[in-house]
């Protein structure tokens, strides 16, 4: 995600990292082209003038326009829903370690059970850096071995689902400490309630993931965005003449502009530039959860590079 103050107005043109025009240039760069060469040749193609006029246009590009409003508007849901998901998963897990630590009894016991308040609490943290792995599709080992026994690691590791394994896990936990005798039972609810928000979380973003806009929509939008500006010199050549690169190449910026904007956030659990910091809200639950454990040796939290915070 791109962090950043809003440029001053002497800059706003000049900014290139977070824009969407490392994404566009190529189609821009075609279209003024174009728009160049229809300009010299006064609209003459093959000896033959093509005359549009400016109606077409009207009428095509206020439909267009809506419609790249209404993809975006329902992009930017998809990416704002994804964004609430992970907060509710910090939220919970804070919940989660705090209803660990002060519900369950660990006083005149044996190890054993501070040992079960430990393993929850960091499986929770494995569950976070596992959940983002599985929605980018790359390997958790690194992740999430370091925070789980090495019989459990080998034990799940191979498991397909990886979060869902580790919930498994943790349930078994909860069994046994209410067979334990170390947790009352009228607060068990209470800890099955996060666990069962927490795979809410997973199955919310799941279905973010696995659910994209249709592609025959996006397919037309594009198609019509890209018809519109290619045949837009020809109809500004004979009204406004020279101008007519110029007009085309801030027309085509907006248009390809926003179709861009719309297929970049569409999928927001990526790594491109405008993706979800995945990475530094799983840094966040790490840091909150081993802190309420008393670890000392806290990991910092994730500062934007280069603008960019992963």
């Amino acid at each position: 995600m791109i962090v950043r103050d809003r440029p001053s107005a002497l800059r706003l043109f000049l900014v290139v990292r977070g824009s969407v025009m490392p994404n566009i240039w190529k189609s821009l760069l075609g279209t003024t082209l174009l728009a160049a060469a229809v300009t010299w040749t006064h609209g003459t193609l093959w000896s033959h003038k093509i005359a549009i006029g400016a109606i077409p246009f009207t009428l095509m590009g206020l439909p267009l326009a809506i419609f790249l409003g209404f993809r975006n508007n329902a992009a930017y849901d998809r990416y704002w829903e994804g964004r609430k998901q992970w907060g509710e998963l910090v939220l919970r897990s804070r919940n989660l370690a705090r209803q660990c630590l002060s519900l369950v009894d660990a006083g005149e016991v044996d190890e054993r059970e501070a040992d079960a308040r430990e393993r929850m609490i960091r499986r929770a943290i494995a569950y976070a850096h596992a959940l983002r792995h599985r929605l980018r599709r790359s390997v958790a080992d690194a992740d999430v071995a370091p925070l789980l026994g090495s019989g459990e690691w080998e034990r799940i590791r191979r498991q397909p689902n990886l979060p869902h394994a580790l919930m498994l896990e943790m349930g078994k936990d909860l069994g046994t400490l209410l067979r334990e005798r170390r947790l009352d039972p009228c607060l068990a609810p209470a800890i099955d309630a996060s666990l069962s928000a927490m795979t809410g979380v997973a199955a919310a973003c799941e279905r973010i993931h696995g659910t994209p806009i249709p592609f025959s929509y996006t397919l037309l939008l594009h198609r019509t965005a890209y018809l519109y500006c290619l045949l837009l010199p020809f109809g500004l050549v004979n009204a406004i003449g020279d101008l007519t690169p110029l007009v085309t190449l801030l027309v085509a910026y907006t248009f390809f502009g926003l179709d861009a904007l719309g297929d970049e956030i569409e999928e927001p659990f990526g790594t491109a530039d405008h993706d979800l910091p995945l990475e530094a809200i799983c840094r966040t639950i790490e840091i909150d959860l081993r802190s309420a454990l008393g670890d000392p040796d806290l990991p910092p939290p994730l500062l934007p590079v280069g603008y960019r915070l992963s």
